[in-house]
């Protein structure tokens, strides 16, 4: 694994990246996702994500840097994960994503808040690079 990427805000414990990948395998089944970086970054724009995971291995770092700053425009919650392949593979694709987002978190939903609570703790205790 290389150096961390630019766009990375900040450190997600890998417990919070799991549960993230969990998330993901509950919403593909029971709520709706939007998978890739252009179909998250509508989600974001139209305001419809709930959430935005996005991998850490993505390269070049430029397909995914805009997703951030569009999550925190809109006060959308996001998180990092290590992997796209893994990413993909939890939201039940063959190939990894670089990003993707949940839009109904369907059977999720208690989960979604938590995450995204660990979240809000993590940008403000100042995880950040």
């Amino acid at each position: 694994m290389s150096q961390k990427s630019v766009y990375v805000r900040f450190q997600v414990p890998k417990e919070t990246s799991d549960k993230a990948y969990q998330l993901l395998q509950v919403a593909k089944d029971t709520g709706k996702l939007r998978k890739g970086t252009n179909e998250t970054t509508k989600a974001i724009e139209r305001g419809i994500a709930k959430l935005v995971v996005i991998a850490e291995d993505v390269e070049p770092p430029q397909v995914v840097a805009h997703l951030p700053i569009l999550c925190d425009e809109r006060k959308i919650p996001y998180l990092y994960v290590p992997s796209k392949l893994e990413l993909g593979k939890s939201a039940g694709l063959d190939v990894g994503s670089a990003a993707i987002s949940v839009v109904e978190p369907g059977d999720g939903a208690q989960s979604l808040k938590d995450i995204s609570k660990t979240i809000e703790s993590l940008k403000r205790t100042g995880a950040t690079k």
